[in-house]
């Protein structure tokens, strides 16, 4: 096991892989009283195309299959239902799937043991039939009904779905009725035989807990399981230019909105992609953050209801959302167009959200959940936990961000008006 120091923060971190290929992040806290758990396989819903472990052919799943294999996770063949496990326990517990990942967690102040225990049994004991697959399929056709529901969601698919050719992230992470229709148990023993092997998982515990017995139950429980082999993801090939650059959109909501997708080639930029990501979060930020001058500018124009940004990263390619509700959303549009080309950011305030960003580090440190989502971001993303980001960002260098905005078209982007349909 190895204990490595979180660089400027008062916090060690333990680091364990199994023989199996299981890796163990732990980071103890000796002044809460709480703990969280997350037990997580790097397979999410863009994984469609593969060639399955021991197999030859290349085979395409159903979309939303990964979805709907963490639904049926909590069928179990004994018939405890595992939430109510962890209900009766007193702790909580959820699931989730993205497009990289799926994970498995519990949360909570007490029976630590008993339910990490829990949780890593019951994750590794599928148990599906053609029964309680078909039965899945209404619950999960429902779930799809809902999203169609909520506005926000529609928008940012027909974004993704303007934004990207060929990959799977223009596809719903639940897939469609229609797809799910068609999954069958055979299927699901065949990616999670394939994406939930040891060697392709991980186990985040954060929290009041005891290393040297969390470690102990881990390889008690997992260890025995066998390292089944690696599948062979196919790699999707994405043209550069957006698929559509704009489209309007009818939808039955009061107040108009506005999407933005920008994709950039980021292979252009000659650094890791943990600068990558840093340099380009600090462009987004200093031209669109919450204190920002664009923020005041809209506010005080009476065009901006809300306003919400994230970037992402797939290949090659970083692409950064803009979600926003505005009465005038055409006019949003252009104050955003014009920030991009007018490039406002100078040294002073780059410098000092440097500084921002290395006091919220030091800050996030202090709450759990938040630690976590900081943690768990750094393993999907890098495949290790950066233990000096706080170093990393205090010299990170204000004419390297300006060449990195220089070098890619930040204008390679793809817009989205959704309107009341009586509007349009």
């Amino acid at each position: 096991m190895r204990e490595i120091k979180l660089s400027g923060l008062d916090m060690n971190l333990y680091l364990d892989t199994l023989d199996n290929g299981l890796e163990v992040i732990m980071l103890p806290y000796t002044n809460k009283k709480n703990y969280f758990v997350s037990y997580a396989t790097k397979y999410g819903s863009e994984i469609t195309k593969f060639i399955p472990v021991g197999e030859k052919k290349e085979i395409k799943v159903p979309d939303g299959i990964a979805h709907f294999l963490e639904h049926k996770m909590f069928e179990q063949e004994d018939g405890v239902d595992p939430f109510t496990f962890f209900s009766e326990s007193g702790t909580g517990s959820n699931a989730s799937t993205s497009f990289d990942y799926t994970q498995y967690i519990c949360y909570g102040t007490k029976n630590f043991d008993e339910n990490l225990r829990y949780l890593l049994n019951f994750v590794n004991k599928p148990y599906y039939t053609d029964e309680n697959v078909e039965k899945e399929k209404g619950i999960i056709a429902e779930e799809l009904k809902m999203y169609d529901d909520i506005a926000e969601f529609k928008l940012e698919m027909k974004i993704r779905e303007n934004l990207y050719h060929s990959h799977p992230r223009r596809i719903d992470i639940g897939g469609s009725i229609p797809e799910i229709m068609t999954i069958t148990k055979e299927d699901l023993y065949t990616c999670y035989n394939s994406f939930y092997s040891p060697n392709n998982m991980f186990v985040l515990v954060v929290g009041n807990f005891d290393v040297d017995k969390t470690m102990e139950i881990i390889r008690e429980v997992v260890g025995p399981i066998k390292n089944r082999g690696e599948a062979i993801i196919s790699e999707v090939e994405e043209k550069e230019k957006i698929r559509l650059g704009f489209e309007e959109y009818s939808y039955p909501i009061n107040v108009p909105k506005l999407g933005v997708g920008i994709k950039v080639n980021s292979s252009k930029l000659d650094m890791d992609k943990l600068h990558k990501d840093l340099y380009l979060t600090m462009i987004t930020t200093l031209l669109f953050g919450s204190s920002s001058l664009f923020r005041e500018r809209v506010r005080n124009k009476k065009i901006l209801n809300n306003f919400y940004t994230e970037w992402e990263s797939i290949n090659k390619y970083h692409s950064f959302y803009i979600m926003a509700s505005s009465d005038n959303p055409k006019e949003l549009l252009d104050e955003i167009e014009n920030e991009i080309n007018g490039k406002s950011f100078d040294e002073e305030s780059f410098n000092r959200m440097k500084k921002v960003w290395i006091a919220n580090e030091v800050k996030m440190i202090d709450d759990i959940d938040s630690t976590v989502h900081n943690l768990f971001d750094d393993l999907l993303k890098y495949n290790e936990v950066i233990t000096n980001k706080i170093d990393v960002i205090r010299n990170l260098d204000y004419n390297t961000m300006i060449d990195v905005f220089n070098d890619l078209d930040f204008n390679n982007k793809s817009v989205v008006i959704m309107r009341n349909i009586e509007t349009i």
